[in-house]
């Protein structure tokens, strides 16, 4: 009788310890833009891992408009509030558009990576393309980043999050930027082969 009132009393401590978390810093991409939070990809990837991986969760610090920078200084905050087993980095579209430095971004990105690996998770960085129009050595340099970072860092890579939609205007709102919330699903299905592996 002692046992199994030690084994209740254990209960909820052992529950939090088998739960693990995939942590997504994005930015309006996955912080479902104009749509209700529960229409966007990180939140239908929530409700895939409750059937696919149970006892899997996801938080979504993602921020409209978020830059590489203001990734780089939450990524800590981040890491101690949610302690994940996977970090997914969608960061850079915004520094991008911007034309920023693209030295800075890496830069950026490397940190929330070294971060999130030395907390012990593993990361998946989600990368972005840009327009024609800011020249081949800016495009060229900005997707480069992505894939020499996770070749350097052991990271998971998906190098286009908007691929599966990226040629279909009714895919995106009036913006031509964010997606509509019929284009989620596909965009949570695009990144799941990348990122299943890690939850393993």
């Amino acid at each position: 009788m002692a046992l199994l009132m030690a084994l209740v009393a254990l209960a909820p401590a052992m529950a939090l310890a088998a739960e693990r978390k995939v942590l997504v810093m994005g930015d309006s991409l996955s912080a479902a833009y104009n749509l209700a939070p529960e229409q966007g990809w990180v939140a239908l990837l929530g409700k895939k891992l409750q059937t696919s991986h149970p006892g899997w969760t996801v938080a979504n610090a993602s921020i409209s408009g978020e830059t590489t920078a203001g990734g780089a200084s939450r990524i800590a905050a981040e890491l101690a509030r949610h302690r994940p087993a996977v970090v997914v980095i969608e960061l850079g579209a915004n520094d991008g558009l911007r034309g920023l430095d693209l030295a800075q971004t890496r830069a950026n990105l490397e940190r929330m990576i070294t971060a999130a690996k030395q907390a012990g998770a593993r990361v998946l960085l989600v990368g972005m393309r840009l327009p024609p129009n800011y020249g081949p050595q800016y495009t060229q340099g900005f997707e480069r980043n992505y894939a020499e970072l996770a070749k350097a860092h052991g990271a998971a890579l998906l190098p286009f999050l908007l691929e599966p939609i990226a040629t279909e205007r009714e895919a995106f709102q009036a913006d031509n930027l964010h997606p509509v919330a019929e284009a989620q699903p596909r965009l949570r299905d695009h990144v799941w082969p990348a990122l299943e592996p890690l939850l393993r």
